[in-house]
């Protein structure tokens, strides 16, 4: 018996002892273990006796903090932070210049949306589409802004602490004071805003008065600056003797001028001043927006030039005189264009969400909802996606190609170009046909230049039944080798169709070297045929016979009478 208690205090004191390593291993995991607040000492987060600040909600946290900035109390908005990292000698004096910084980031770079804000001291998610369907659960730690500084991201976040016998309140993290420096020399004042008067920093309708003056005159500036770009580059142009040069620069002036204005705008923002959060809020994506729009339509249509001037100089005109070769490679280049424009609205876009950072934002809620955004794009862009898929088609599988001959819904014509939603055709008579990609595919045509351009073409007349046959083929093949646009006089053939009462058809067939060669060749043999005929036989000239109803019904009597 006394073994077995000795054994039972040994396991009992060594669980003591584990209990204990556990607890002083994991202090942090005890402080944090709320999902109200943090567990925190009172030095560092501006806790007083009797103290009438009002910190018990983020809205009413933020709204002080903007309220004691604006009336350049910074004293009292050091009290909205979370000090505690910051030395007891440091809070006095860095505190309020820590605040008076922050402050001026906010301003900035932060347009504060008031109703995302909780005016709950849990900051309980009331509706289930927010933070993922987390309705109902309360929150600790609220995310403001994001802000990039050298490369880096950097939070502005509010969270809740609470101090031993006292109410919890809301500050700023502790991380958010650390991060005010570099993003302070990031995003702080230029140093031309100190030539501003100081008549003209108050605030006048949400905007500070310089703003008012500054935006309009930027823009003024920089719509002249974008109308000297446009008129330099167009200059430029016309005086170049390289002919892909001269194009290119012709296509590029919009967008080199756009892409001119939104860097000034973007210097400006840079270098020179630094404007409140709703105008930065509206500037900033613009600006990027244009810049990258700007690049991209710039090396596109430089890129257009040289492939424009490459077909012109290795191929020529397009049209049914042109091998296959020839035309596949035309076909290819189009091909080449429209990958590449994919890919750059691709880039384009990524460029932009990194740029505004969006990726953070946008991530989650997009693999959210991707079941939803692809059965509205699905629906909404069913008829464009398809285009896009069936032109891409028609580039890598080629059953048609540019310059091909086409036979489309009774109209010969040749195809001038293939869009990603539609395919131009040039009838021979110079008319445009626009037709969707789709509609062209799921259509049958003729395509007289999937292999080679030459084609059979066919000459018939009608004659009169007393016409020799043999006589006409001898003329035609004569004919043949004499046309000089007859590559192969010997590749011909003259039957007689078909008959009837009233006439006899005859078909003459011969090679033509391509369509369009071929039906002006065709035309040329039936006027030649046609006055051979009238000239030395206009006896095989068709006639309409009329039958006698008179002599017929005589001769029918007679033969009744005699039988």
């Amino acid at each position: 018996m006394c073994e077995t208690r000795a054994a039972a205090r040994v396991v009992v004191a060594c669980l003591a002892a584990l209990l204990a390593v556990l607890c002083l291993a994991l202090p942090s995991a005890a402080q944090d273990g709320s999902d109200y607040w943090y567990e925190t000492e009172p030095e560092g987060i501006g806790t007083r006796i009797g103290d009438a600040l009002d910190r018990s909600t983020p809205r009413q946290t933020m709204r002080g903090f903007t309220n004691a900035s604006d009336a350049r109390d910074y004293e009292r908005a050091a009290r909205y932070l979370n000090l505690s990292r910051l030395s007891p000698a440091d809070r006095a004096t860095r505190g309020p210049e820590i605040a008076r910084q922050l402050a001026s980031i906010m301003e900035r770079q932060v347009w504060i949306d008031w109703t995302g804000l909780p005016a709950r001291p849990d900051a309980r998610i009331e509706r289930s589409g927010d933070s993922n369907g987390r309705a109902g659960q309360p929150r600790r730690d609220l995310h403001v802004k994001t802000l990039d500084a050298g490369g880096s991201a950097y939070d502005i976040r509010l969270a809740r602490y609470k101090p031993p016998e006292a109410p919890a309140l809301w500050l700023f993290t502790p991380q958010t004071v650390e991060n005010v420096g570099p993003l302070y020399a990031t995003y702080g004042p230029r140093k031309y805003e100190s030539m501003i008067p100081e008549r003209l920093k108050r605030e006048v309708w949400g905007l500070w008065l310089w703003e008012w003056i500054v935006v309009p005159l930027s823009g003024l500036g920089a719509l002249l600056l974008g109308w000297g770009t446009y008129a330099l580059v167009s200059a430029l142009s016309r005086r170049s003797e390289r002919g892909w040069l001269k194009a290119g620069l012709e296509r590029s002036a919009l967008p080199l001028a756009i892409l001119v204005m939104a860097s000034a705008g973007q210097m400006l923002l840079s270098w020179v001043v630094s404007f409140s959060g709703p105008v930065h809020a509206f500037l900033r994506p613009t600006l990027t927006i244009l810049m990258v729009w700007g690049v991209g339509m710039t090396f596109l249509r430089m890129l257009d030039a040289i492939l424009h001037r490459i077909t012109l100089r290795y191929v020529g005109e397009i049209d049914d005189r042109r091998g296959r070769d020839e035309r596949e490679f035309y076909t290819s280049i189009y091909a080449l264009r429209r990958l590449i424009v994919l890919v750059m609205v691709a880039v384009a876009a990524m460029v932009v969400l990194a740029q505004l950072n969006l990726f953070e934002s946008l991530g989650l809620t997009l693999l959210a909802s991707a079941g939803v955004l692809t059965v509205v794009f699905g629906i909404a862009g069913q008829a464009v996606l398809g285009n896009i898929i069936a032109s891409l088609q028609i580039a890598f599988a080629k059953p048609v190609r540019i310059g091909d001959a086409i036979l489309f819904e009774g109209d010969w014509a040749y195809v001038e170009a293939i869009f990603y939603t539609f395919l131009r055709l040039r009838t021979w008579d110079k008319r445009r046909i626009v037709v969707p990609v789709t509609y062209f595919v799921s259509k049958p045509f003729e395509n007289w230049s999937v292999t080679e351009a030459r084609m059979m073409r066919v000459i018939e007349l009608w004659l009169d039944p007393r016409c020799e046959v043999d006589v006409l083929r001898r003329k035609f093949e004569a004919l043949l080798k004499e046309d000089p646009d007859i590559e192969d006089p010997e590749n011909t053939y003259t039957y007689a169709t078909e008959h009837r009462p009233e006439g006899l058809k005859v078909g003459f067939y011969a090679m033509m070297p391509d369509p369009s060669t071929g039906w002006a060749v065709q035309g040329r043999l039936r006027e030649r045929l046609l006055a051979h005929v009238r000239d030395e036989h206009p006896d095989w000239l068709p006639r309409e016979r009329i039958m006698d109803v008179g002599a017929a019904a005589g001769g029918a009597a007679r033969a009744g009478a005699a039988d």
